[in-house]
Order: C-alpha cells, then structure tokens, then sequence
C-alpha cells in the first residue's frame, strides 16, 4: 500500500538513513584493473580506521581479499597517492601506507614481503616492466633534508628493490606507459607553477639495452595543453587525451604527429589529482573504449577505428575510472539511484564485484536535477539540485525547506549526480541540497576551469550565492535558512562567503583554509605554487593573499559556524582551523569545533563520519530551532544564546 506523507516541519522528519548507516556506507572503491581472469580494486574501508585493502573478484565468485592487516594499499607521493599497485598474472606488488615501501605479496598467498628499503622515498603510479624484471615508477625522495622533496621517474629491480633513475630534471612525473614490445616509454611530466590539468609535456624515448631512455623528446602537451593518460594499443600506437582545443580529446602520435580520434565539446579526461587514473581503454577489435563527460554527467563510449563514436546501451552518469582488456571492461560507476560500485563486463552487459547494501531506501532517494543559470560575467554556471524527499514526510504548505549550498574540493575537481548517501542524509530529513560546480571545475571544458585563474575566492563564491538565489526565488528554498558548507578548498569558499557576504545565515566548514599567505607557501610541493594561477605568483601577490584571506575578515562574518579539523592534516594544517575559530571566539560569534586525533585530509574513520554528521545536524537544529528527530550526542556550541 502506498504511504501518504504528511507535513512535518523540516529539519524533524525521522529518516531511516541515520549518520551510522552513512558511515558503514562511505566505503572508498578506487582504480579497479584486469588482470588475467580476474578484477582487482582497493577499498579504503572506514571501519577499519580508513585501511585500504586489495580486494580480487570475478563474476559467480566471492571476493577474495588479498592484503592481510596490518598492510594498507595507499601511496602518499603529492600526498594524494593513487597508482599504488601493480599486476602481472603471477605477482601483485603495492605501496604499503605506514612505510611508503613497495611489497610483493606472494602468488601463493602469505604475508607480503618488503621490495624496497629506502625510508626516505615514497612511490607511486607502479608499472610492471615484465621484459626487464622490475616496476616503472615515480619516487618522491624526501632524503636532501630540503622540505621540497626530489621527484624522478624510476625503476625497481624485482629481484632486490634496486632503484634506478629514468627521468629527472622535472618537477613531476607521472603516468608511464611502456609500449608492448618494450622498446619504447612514454611519460608525463610537468615543473611549478604549472597544475597538470594546466599545463604538462607528453614525453617518449627508446629504451636502450639497459632499459634506459635514449633520445627522449617531448612530443606534445605544453603550459598550455594539459595532457593525460598516455597510452600504447596492442598494436604499439602512442594514443593520449589533450585539451588542445578546449576538451580533453583523444589524440594517436603516428608517423611523427599527432592526429586527432575525437573532436567532441566533452572531456574524456580527468583533472589529475591522483596518479592512477584511467578513461579509456582498448577493445580485441581495435576499437576504444572511453567515458566521456558532459556538463559533469558521464557516458559510455565506443570509438571505431575509423573515428567513429557510439554511444553504448549503459545507463552510468558518473564513471570515475575505466580499464579494457580484450573484450572486457572494469569500471568504477554509478548512477542517480544506485551508488558507485566496481563492476565488469562487456559493452552489453555489466555485474557488479563490488556489492555494499545500499544505504538508501528507494522511497527516499532524491535524484539530482540539474540547473544552470548566468554568472555576471555571462559565463553559464551548473550546479545539482537535491529537493527533499521521504516517503513519510512532507514540507508544510507554510514552509520553505533550509537549504545547504555544498562547495566541492579542489577547487578544481567536480561533483556528479550519482547516488551519495551524505546528501541523501540531508534531503530525507527535509533539507534541500545545491552542490554547485562553481567555476574552475573540471568536466565543462578548459575555459569553464581557467574561469577562476586569479579570481578564487570571488567567483566561486558568486556561484554559490547564485545558485541558493536562483532557488530562493523559484520558491525552492527558505532564504531565512540557508547554510553554506565545504572542505577544504571547499572550505575556503565557504569561508569566503561568511567573510566577504552576509547572505548566509550559518556555515560548515570541514579542514578549510582561512589565511592563505601560510597556507600556500607552507603546503606539499604538489600544491606549493597552485595559488600562482588560483590568486597571483608570490610573493608579489601578497596583497592578494591577505585580501581574500577570510582570517583577517572573521570580524564581518555574522552567523554561526561550526568546524572539524583532522589533527594530522598535512594540507590543511589544525592551525588553519584554530585561528579562525578563535577569531569567532573573541567576537562571541557562536562556534563549535571537533577535532579528530587520527585523521589526516579528508575523513577516512567511520566513529569520525558519524560523529560529524550527527554534530551538523545538532548544530542546524539549535540555530534554526527545530528538534532532530535523531537520538545524537551533546554538542557544544559556544556563544549561542538559549
């Protein structure tokens, strides 16, 4: 029998989506790969305290897991990692997280035995060289007791963790390919101030009998082409994605040149924040495989040899990681209604590896429906919009929902529309959410990403309030309850619009950044020029810096904020968040901060996930007076009257 919902104010509806359910939910799946008859994939999973393990897994069988405890499969090179294992179809190597070593873990099963014993380096981005026994790598040797550590493209003896250096004299490598018959290298590098979803060189070489790149020469990218995922098919064919015209296209270097495979207003390419990634792969028949995105929603793509693309019969709208080999494909996929699983298939049909209970009860999933509207320079802004939704509740014909306007990392990263049970929390307790894709996002083109190049902290903020006022005045949103929250770089717009706006009535603000002068000049060597292009090169821009610094304008934020800060972030250090909150302190702002003793970047605990979810909604419920209908803990919240 069908529910009838009845009115109940919002903010007070009983879901059945609690922050515990979120949590044991908020599993992290990445980069699954094909390896013989089987998929293999890392999940960093939060009841473990954020360990990521190796997981192995095929259609009609269990998942076997394959990296006992204590081991993590978790690099930190950039600090972001990815790329931390390899496959051969008798050996697994990986990056172990506590000590930064490769391991090999036994065929047969057993405990993985250290590979490399330099305490100084870390690796990343790990490719088997069968032909010459060892992996190709890059290593970030923290060892010259500089704080900027040297980054090189290497390679690893199998047999006694022998390291040898391939490349160096760039900032940063990434993305080796070798080519079938192992005669050939390709590789990405790129030096500061350039981001590589900015600008970076597509570089190839021979290899000599040694394995050592002879004749090496930059063949294609540039300060102002951003180049990713170089390639060789099985037939020995160079392809890689560059965005030479605007979008991230397929390109294939033959013959001395390049030649374009396609010409689309789409990406196929990922901003690289992660070593790692992949988007397309090659089929038996010659014929490409690809995700593609458009205005941030995802499609599956098959590419004829004659430069052909067809669209293929799958109803993913966020794939965030492709593999192909033969007539198989691995993906990392999700869709509106469905959360991001490994799954494996061929182009008909697709099972998923990775199966986790689905968090969401389909009487309350709220599909994202989304909206564009007009920045004031002309530019066209898109964002996803969340209305509220449970089976058993409905917002009061008197009543306009709150409304929480999300801000995504980054900032240049992207949020799609597949199913994420954090904002289900939100709308099935009759919130309404807007997760904006504010410019200087990836997945619209070059233009849309450059949009922000030295106006961080103004025009990203100017889309948020956008999009709560284009909600606002279609009757979609209280504007007496509106609510800004983000992390990290998120954080900072969030902060932004505290500072710099009165629109917002309270804030959320996980690990953001408020004074950018330390921030920017004191962070990782992956990060340590990224304000160049987002403010202006320091320190001439140092005005600049100080100006969009929310720290040194807390004295004009008017509303209530509350915090959360990992203790062991290295990105976006605790003092970041310290200052601010004393700031608000001393102007008898209401504030509330947690902090977390085992956290790093980004929450990976699953106590840690629900205790900051509960802690939000506490924080929602005692600033705009309504009662959760949850059991949660005590907050303190300082200043707030009543």
């Amino acid at each position: 029998m069908r529910r009838t919902p009845r009115p109940a104010p919002c903010g007070t509806w009983l879901s059945p989506i609690s922050a515990a359910r979120v949590a044991g939910n908020s599993v992290r799946l990445m980069q699954p790969r094909i390896a013989g008859k089987y998929v293999y994939w890392v999940e960093s999973r939060p009841e473990e305290n954020g360990r990521c393990v190796l997981l192995r897994g095929r259609p009609g069988e269990k998942n076997r897991e394959l990296t006992p405890p204590p081991f993590s499969v978790r690099s930190r090179v950039h600090e972001y990692g990815g790329g931390a294992f390899a496959l051969t179809d008798t050996a697994i190597y990986f990056v172990n997280d506590r000590d930064q070593q490769i391991y090999l873990h036994p065929p047969a099963g057993g405990t993985p035995q250290a590979l490399t014993d330099n305490p100084a380096c870390r690796f990343a981005d790990l490719a088997v060289d069968e032909r010459r026994q060892r992996l190709v790598c890059v290593c970030e040797d923290h060892a010259a007791g500089d704080p900027t550590p040297l980054n090189t493209l290497a390679a690893v003896s199998i047999r006694g963790g022998r390291i040898t250096t391939l490349a160096q004299g760039h900032d940063f490598y990434s993305s080796a390919s070798l080519s079938p018959d192992g005669g050939r290298l390709a590789w990405l590098a790129w030096n500061q101030p350039q981001m590589p979803w900015d600008g970076c060189e597509l570089w190839l070489a021979e290899l000599d009998a040694a394995g050592i790149p002879k004749h090496a020469r930059c063949i294609g990218g540039g300060p102002q082409e951003s180049v990713f995922q170089p390639q060789f098919s099985p037939q020995g064919v160079l392809y890689f994605i560059g965005d030479h015209d605007g979008f991230w296209n397929l390109y294939r270097y033959e013959d001395g040149g390049r030649h374009a495979v396609t010409r689309d207003h789409t990406d196929y390419g990922f901003a690289q924040w992660n070593f790692g990634m992949s988007s397309y792969g090659f089929a038996a028949d010659g014929a490409i495989l690809a995700a593609r995105r458009r205005e941030a929603c995802s499609e599956l793509v098959r590419i004829t040899a004659g430069g052909e693309v067809r669209s293929l019969a799958a109803d993913f709208t966020q794939i965030e990681h492709l593999h192909a080999c033969g007539n198989q494909m691995a993906l990392l996929a999700g869709t509106p209604a469905r959360l991001p699983a490994v799954l494996t298939g061929d182009a008909a049909c697709f099972t998923p590896l990775s199966p986790v209970a689905n968090a969401i009860p389909a009487a309350c999933i709220c599909t994202a429906q989304a909206i564009r509207f007009p920045a004031a320079e002309g530019e066209t802004v898109h964002a996803w919009h969340y209305p509220p939704r449970n089976a058993d509740f409905r917002v009061p014909h008197a009543e306009l929902p709150p409304l929480i306007v999300k801000c995504h990392g980054g900032p240049t990263a992207m949020n799609g529309n597949s199913l994420d049970p954090r904002i289900q929390f939100w709308t099935s307790r009759g919130f309404a959410l807007v997760d904006v894709n504010y410019r200087g996002s990836s997945g619209y083109g070059r233009a849309y990403r450059q949009s922000l190049h030295g106006y961080w902290g103004i025009r990203d903020v100017q889309d948020c309030i956008r999009a709560a006022r284009y909600l606002v005045e279609r009757g979609l949103a209280d504007e007496n309850r509106i609510v800004i929250s983000g992390s990290s770089a998120g954080g900072f717009t969030a902060l932004c619009a505290l500072a710099f706006h009165g629109y917002f009535k309270a804030g959320a603000v996980y690990y953001g950044l408020s004074e950018l002068a330390t921030a920017m000049t004191g962070t990782h060597k992956f990060e340590a020029h990224y304000g160049d292009s987002l403010l202006g090169p320091w320190p001439a821009a140092r005005d600049i810096y100080r100006a969009r610094s929310p720290l040194y304008a807390a004295g004009r934020i008017n509303c209530p904020v509350i915090f959360f800060q990992g203790l062991k972030d290295r990105v976006v250090p605790p003092d970041q968040t310290e200052r601010m909150v004393n700031a608000l302190r001393a102007k008898k702002l209401p504030v509330a901060c947690l902090t977390f003793a085992g956290e790093g970047h980004g929450f990976r605990r699953r106590d840690t996930l629900q205790r900051a979810l509960e802690a939000e909604l506490t924080f929602y419920g005692r600033v705009f007076g309504f009662t959760p209908a949850d059991a949660l803990p005590p907050l303190a919240i300082e200043n707030l009257p009543g």
